[in-house]
């Protein structure tokens, strides 16, 4: 038997005991992190560079590709390693920044959701509603809320008393870690767990009236073009709110225990994990023309730059 005295470490499942295979997850995991990292820091370099997209929109965008930065960096590196245990502060370390960087994407999200329904259902108060110290409140109170999420989910998993160290999934997990409980102080963190799942489901139900009255404001815009240039806009945001993010992490953290498998929970986290950190770019930048543009025109810059450099040093 286990307690929180004699647990200093924990022993986290790995994917596969085949050497052949933990290669193809190294380098898998590796090339998606690498592509997250380029990507997220392009879309923050991009956004500070360009004068044109200092706009709400975008001051969001940032927050949300550091919110990423630091999701996706919760778990891979670690899931990349050969080694399989986790000390106890560690795994605390992993559930604070991961439940804090969450917390901190649903915010974020919903502001998103927010500042398109005043941009496009009331656009003669946007720069009222919108002003730059009202987004500055906003983010900070997203940040804040990541916090004090964080700290209180971390408080209420780790005061309960363990009978086992090893943890069904590939990171430290909520769920799974509660499941090593041996004492009746677990139901304080499933309280908190359904107190959280009642604040996303709200934030979640926000987001889809947002877009139910944005939607129907596009529908009355005569022009075909107007309306493509909206949806392309506001589709991918809801795609990645409702069936990557909201879908997964609900699905994860309120479904009966017994309803489900080892690889059933490892496919899941995934999707919150790492696929949403991943994709976030692309769904939100790269399919973006402001943002295809604003790209090229600092790579134009950089390329004009370097020739100048180069000719005047010929001329030297």
């Amino acid at each position: 038997m286990f307690n929180t005295s004699t647990v200093t470490e924990f022993q986290l499942l790995g994917f596969s005991k085949i050497q052949e295979l933990q290669i193809v997850h190294f380098v898998t995991f590796l090339a998606i992190y690498l592509v997250a990292l380029m990507g997220n820091f392009l879309i923050i370099s991009v956004i500070f560079l360009n004068p044109h997209l200092h706009t709400p929109m975008y001051f969001f965008l940032v927050n949300l590709s550091v919110a990423d930065l630091g999701a996706i960096s919760v778990t891979i590196p670690k899931s990349m390693t050969y080694v399989r245990t986790i000390s106890y502060t560690g795994c605390a370390a992993q559930v604070f920044f991961l439940i804090f960087f969450m917390a901190v994407d649903v915010s974020l999200l919903t502001v998103m959701a927010y500042d398109r329904f005043v941009a496009i259902c009331d656009p003669l108060h946007y720069t009222i509603v919108m002003s730059r110290e009202s987004c500055v409140k906003m983010a900070i109170i997203a940040w804040a809320s990541g916090l004090l999420y964080g700290s209180v989910h971390v408080g209420g998993t780790f005061s309960i008393t363990f009978c086992s160290n090893v943890i069904n999934q590939f990171f430290c997990e909520i769920p799974q870690i509660l499941k090593l409980s041996c004492s009746d102080l677990y139901l304080i963190e499933i309280g908190i767990l359904v107190f959280s799942a009642f604040v996303v489901f709200s934030c979640f139900i926000f987001i889809i009236i947002s877009y139910v009255q944005i939607f129907r404001a596009v529908m009355k815009i005569p022009s075909m073009k107007g309306r493509q240039k909206t949806f392309s806009t506001c589709l991918p945001h809801l795609v990645v709110v409702s069936f990557i993010f909201y879908s997964t992490a609900i699905f994860t953290y309120m479904r009966p225990s017994s309803s489900h498998s080892i690889e059933q929970d490892c496919l899941i986290s995934l999707m919150y994990t790492v696929v949403t950190p991943f994709l976030n770019p692309l769904i939100y930048s790269f399919k973006n023309k402001e943002m295809q543009a604003a790209f090229f025109n600092v790579l134009g810059k950089k390329k004009i730059f370097n020739s100048k450099s180069s000719c005047s040093n010929q001329r030297n």
